[in-house]
C-alpha cells in the first residue's frame, strides 16, 4: 500500500480506476480506518473515474499521533457545545492533510466524498481549499450546528461500550454489534462484509487514543454554518432519514447553508453504507459529475 509522506504526517492511501478520468476522494469517518469503504462503492465510482482513498491521520497505518488525549466525557460534553481544550490537531488540520494527498497525486481538483466525521473534513476542505473541490459531498454528516435533534439513545450507547482489544474474534464480535445499533433499517446488510472489515482493522492496528482525538477535533470545530454560507463548490448532501447518530436535521443544516445545494434524503438509511445504499450513493455521484462535466 502507497504512502505520501506530508512532514510530521504520513497517509496511507490506495487508488481504483483509470487516471485519466475525474478524480473522486474518498473520506473515512470518526475513529475509521479505510478497510471499511465498501468495495461494491469503489468498483461502481472506479469504472470511470480515479478513486482515491486513505487513513486519516491517528488511524489504521497512517501516522498515529503522539499527544495528550483529554478524557472521554469532557470531550462528549464538547459535542454538546460545553467548552473544550485545545484539541491536538483539528479538522482543518485533516483537511490539510487531504489536500496534501491530493498535491502528491498531482490531482488539480476532486470530488470529495466524505462520510460522517470525513463529511466535516471535506467540508473544511471546501471552507479553506476551494479550488480544489469539483464538488462536495458530504454523507450522514452535520455542518456543526447544535440545532438538531441528539443522537438515538441506543445510538449514543455506543460512545460509552467497552470494546475488548485483547483478542480478535472478540473485538470484531464487539464492533459489530456497535454498527448494528446504527445500521440502516430499511436496507439489506453484508454482514460477512463487515465482520471480514472490521478483522481486517484489527489485524492493520488498532488505536483508540485516536478515536478519542477525533472526537475531539469535532468537538473543537463547532458551528461551519457561517463559513459554509460562503461556499460556492457545487454541493449535495446525502443523509438518511433513519439515521439514529447524526439526524438527518444535520445534513440538512448543510445544504440550508450552502448557496445551491441539493438534499438527498433516503428513506430506510442510517448510519452505514449497506449494499442498497451504495448503489444509491453511487449513481448520486456519478450523476452529480456527469451534470458538472
Amino acid at each position: 500500500m502507497p504512502t505520501v509522506d506530508l512532514g510530521q504526517i504520513s497517509l496511507h492511501y490506495e487508488e481504483a480506476g483509470p487516471t485519466s478520468g475525474e478524480a473522486i476522494l474518498l473520506v473515512m469517518g470518526l475513529g475509521t480506518q479505510m478497510v471499511y469503504w465498501p468495495q461494491r462503492l469503489i468498483d461502481d465510482l472506479s469504472k470511470d473515474h480515479r478513486v482515491i482513498w486513505f487513513d486519516n491521520r491517528d488511524v489504521g497505518l497512517s501516522t498515529k499521533v503522539d499527544a495528550p488525549t483529554a478524557p472521554m466525557l469532557r470531550v462528549l460534553a464538547g459535542t454538546f457545545g460545553l467548552p473544550v481544550p485545545p484539541p491536538p490537531y483539528t479538522l482543518r488540520d485533516m483537511a490539510d492533510d487531504a489536500v496534501g494527498l491530493l498535491d502528491h497525486l498531482d490531482v488539480p481538483r476532486a470530488h470529495v466524498v466524505g462520510v460522517s466525521m470525513g463529511g466535516m473534513i471535506a467540508q473544511r476542505m471546501a471552507i479553506h481549499h476551494p479550488q480544489r473541490l469539483a464538488s462536495l459531498v458530504p454523507v450522514m454528516s452535520s455542518s456543526g450546528t447544535r440545532l438538531v435533534p441528539p443522537a438515538k439513545p441506543r445510538a449514543a450507547k455506543t460512545f460509552f461500550m467497552t470494546v475488548p482489544t485483547h483478542e480478535r474474534d472478540a473485538y470484531v464480535d464487539a464492533i459489530a454489534e456497535m454498527r448494528g445499533a446504527i445500521a440502516s433499517p430499511g436496507f439489506d446488510h453484508d454482514h460477512e462484509h463487515l465482520r471480514r472489515s472490521i478483522g481486517i482493522a484489527y489485524d492493520r492496528g488498532l488505536n483508540p487514543a485516536g478515536f478519542v482525538r477525533h472526537l475531539h477535533a469535532i468537538a473543537a470545530d463547532g458551528s461551519r454554518v457561517p463559513e459554509l454560507r460562503r461556499v460556492e463548490v457545487p454541493t449535495l448532501v446525502v443523509h438518511g432519514a433513519d439515521d439514529p447518530l447524526v439526524n438527518h436535521r444535520a445534513g440538512r443544516s448543510i445544504a440550508d447553508a450552502v448557496p445551491g445545494a441539493h438534499f438527498r434524503l433516503v428513506r430506510g438509511m442510517g448510519h452505514d453504507l449497506p449494499p442498497g445504499v451504495c448503489d444509491l450513493l453511487a449513481d448520486e455521484v456519478n450523476g452529480l459529475i456527469k451534470r458538472l462535466a
